[in-house]
């Protein structure tokens, strides 16, 4: 009796792990898509396929500064490894490259806070948009991995 309790209760604790892993594989992705979104938001407006929208421009960046404020948290070494559904999953650069990583969240973050301090208008916009896509590349060509 008691070995089968020992071997149920090892089981549920197995299972509560990977259940906590999925979510914070899922609120990883979520935050990326959400970056997505948010920057191409700004980056329609800033090729002049949508309107300038001050309030628009504000609520993304501060999406983007939500984001940033935890980004490096987003990826603790408990997922290391997983690879969600969707196209992308993080390399294991990310684990094994941390303090490399660690700098490309630093600069995401300011890169975020100077656009926010400096986009006021749409040629100011303009002038930020090139310095936040690089930002997001420069880490996705190092740590993001193309599925197939």
């Amino acid at each position: 009796m008691i070995r089968t309790v020992v071997i149920v209760g090892t089981l549920l604790l197995g299972v509560g792990v990977v259940a906590a892993q999925q979510d914070q594989v899922a609120k990883t992705q979520l935050a990326m898509k959400s970056n997505g979104k948010n920057l191409g938001a700004i980056n329609v407006m800033a090729k002049g396929e949508k309107p300038y929208d001050q309030a628009a421009v504000d609520g993304a960046l501060a999406g983007l500064q939500e984001v940033a404020d935890r980004f490096a948290t987003l990826f603790p070494e408990s997922i290391k490894g997983l690879q969600p559904d969707g196209d992308y999953y993080a390399s294991p650069k990310v684990w094994t490259e941390r303090a490399n990583f660690e700098a490309h969240s630093a600069g995401f973050a300011k890169a975020v806070v100077e656009a926010k301090g400096k986009i006021k208008n749409l040629a100011t916009l303009k002038a930020e948009m090139p310095a936040l896509i690089k930002v997001c590349s420069n880490c996705h060509e190092t740590f993001r991995v193309k599925k197939g």
